[in-house]
């Protein structure tokens, strides 16, 4: 079965109603039921609770508690290196930017200006530049860690659609992760700037930054955007910066310039959390 055939039905199932159901079913407190939930998920995912910082499933309120888990002191040490992977996950593609148009899978691309909400502008600092899309899957650790240390400028929320995002369907839907909903946070470092998206999904009840809390819901169907002042939200290499529920995909963007990505890497390779992901020496 083709790709593109084997997400037809995605085009018609009511992906925006689906989400919201599970959004609710994921706050919401039902003791036992919740537990046994949990329980089941963890078995069928084979998610490792004893690298949560809490591994009791019990004691996990609702959904949104144990999806959004943190981790035992010392279970992500950081790499030192320019560049450190901001997720546990799986590489989707990562490489070089052809002009403004970011590689998606075979016979797909879509363009910077379309990811950050319309902004060519912005779009145009990240001109043959670089990109990595890391995905993560249900099982996954879902909090989103900073790459390197950044100066937070601004952050879209851009409405949009909510396919999933396995890789079965960023190879069967053209433009995927510049159509789907998703959080745009803008950030200046000391070698530029980067962008890091945060890209929603079918399923994927909400994203959040620590700096805003909870962004969507709601989905008002119109872009919003918040500027911040300098210093007002600064983070280090390595500190969280959103989560998911559930899982998705994060992308990154970054500015021409000499960027050398760890050598191991390729499409479909599992990450995790500190890993070295690039070195930028000889800016």
């Amino acid at each position: 079965m083709s790709d593109r055939f084997a997400v037809l039905p995605q085009y018609v199932l009511p992906k925006r109603a689906l989400t919201s159901l599970a959004g609710r079913f994921a706050a919401a407190q039902m003791g036992g039921l919740t537990t046994s939930a949990i329980r089941r998920f963890v078995t069928r995912y084979q998610v490792d609770m004893a690298e949560a910082a809490n591994p009791d499933i019990a004691s996990y309120a609702s959904f949104n508690d144990f999806f959004t888990r943190a981790l035992k002191a010392g279970a992500r040490p950081l790499a030192t290196a320019d560049l450190i992977c901001p997720v546990d996950g799986a590489i989707s593609q990562f490489g070089t930017i052809d002009k403004d148009q970011v590689f998606q899978a075979k016979g797909h691309s879509y363009s910077t200006t379309a990811l950050i909400g319309g902004d060519a502008a912005a779009a145009a600092r990240f001109e043959h530049g670089h990109f990595a899309t890391l995905y993560l899957s249900p099982r996954d650790y879902h909090r989103i860690h900073m790459p390197c240390a950044g100066e937070l400028t601004r952050m879209v929320h851009v409405p949009g659609d909510l396919f999933s995002v396995n890789p079965t369907t960023a190879r069967g839907v053209p433009g995927l992760f510049a159509r789907n909903e998703r959080v745009v946070c803008f950030f200046e470092s000391a070698r530029g700037p980067f962008v890091l998206v945060l890209v929603g999904a079918t399923i994927v009840g909400s994203m959040a930054t620590v700096w805003h809390g909870q962004v969507n819901p709601p989905r008002t169907g119109t872009l919003r955007q918040w500027d911040y002042a300098p210093g007002q939200v600064t983070l280090q290499q390595g500190e969280e910066m959103g989560r998911f529920l559930l899982g998705s995909t994060v992308v990154m963007l970054f500015p021409k310039g000499p960027l050398q990505f760890n050598p191991a890497w390729a499409p479909a390779r599992a990450i995790r959390l500190g890993e070295a992901m690039g070195e930028r020496s000889g800016d």
